[in-house]
């Protein structure tokens, strides 16, 4: 293939636009567990993502980077500034980091967690939640587990994108059940990015073969020995089975996409 006709091909195309930004990066990276406003810097450089998760913890109970120390390491301008409700457990709470964030920073693109006291993803919750901030204006990025019927109440409330959970946040256990994974993409018309156990860029790779619009990462590269090593990995490995994916493989075992760290 050419490069002209590899540019061409869709890797490097827009897949999302978000208030006007339009992104061309399928890796999202977390940011929430970094101590180094100068680490933050340099995984977000070495990934190539576009964008600047940030947060607030209403209860105070979890140390964060300050803003201000960001300021001065990262040219923040350059981002697209989406915010998250990762540390909610209620959708009380949910909402009211949702409104902090928008009365704050002016953020109204939302990476939308209701999560239970498992740190598993609440999708009851998280749909009535997603209904209240679209009513509210906000854009919203909603994490679920895979099922596809509430995929689809999500994606009839009008949502940007949905994040499903590949295998426990942090887990390492990359896709165990990609047939649920990839039911909900063929399922649904919204882009869906694979989060969640996604540990190394095997895992990654393989949910970009089955069709995954993008991967959010945060624990892989928080935990790896050589942090900016395993974001660059990353990026390759999306960029690998994008084109995989478009390249259409040759027939195999589907089920082979899963497998535990």
């Amino acid at each position: 293939m050419s490069v002209t006709a590899l540019e061409s091909s869709g890797v490097q195309e827009p897949w999302l636009n978000l208030g006007g930004y339009e992104l061309t990066s399928r890796l999202l990276v977390g940011i929430e567990q970094y101590t180094s406003p100068s680490l933050v810097r340099q995984v977000l450089e070495a990934s190539g993502s576009q964008i600047f998760i940030t947060t607030v913890d209403p209860d105070n109970n979890r140390p964060s980077l300050l803003l201000s120390d960001l300021e001065d390491e990262l040219p923040l301008e350059r981002y697209l500034w989406i915010g998250t409700t990762s540390f909610a457990r209620s959708g009380a709470s949910a909402l009211h980091t949702a409104h902090i964030l928008r009365d704050s920073y002016g953020i109204d693109i939302l990476k939308l967690d209701v999560r239970d006291d498992g740190n598993r993803p609440d999708n009851k919750t998280t749909i009535e939640i997603a209904e209240v901030l679209r009513a509210e204006g906000y854009s919203v990025l909603p994490f679920i587990l895979p099922d596809l019927d509430d995929a689809r109440a999500l994606q009839d409330l009008g949502c940007s994108a949905l994040r499903i959970m590949a295998a426990p946040v942090a887990s390492g256990r990359g896709i165990p059940e990609p047939r649920r994974i990839r039911e909900i993409i063929d399922g649904v018309d919204l882009p869906v990015i694979v989060e969640g156990g996604l540990g190394t860029a095997r895992h990654v790779t393989l949910a970009m073969e089955m069709g995954a619009a993008g991967v959010l990462v945060n624990t892989a590269l928080v935990d790896a020995k050589e942090p900016l090593l395993m974001a660059a990995a990353m990026r390759a490995a999306v960029e690998a089975g994008r084109l995989a994916h478009l390249a259409v493989a040759m027939p195999g075992d589907e089920d082979s996409v899963g497998g535990d760290r």
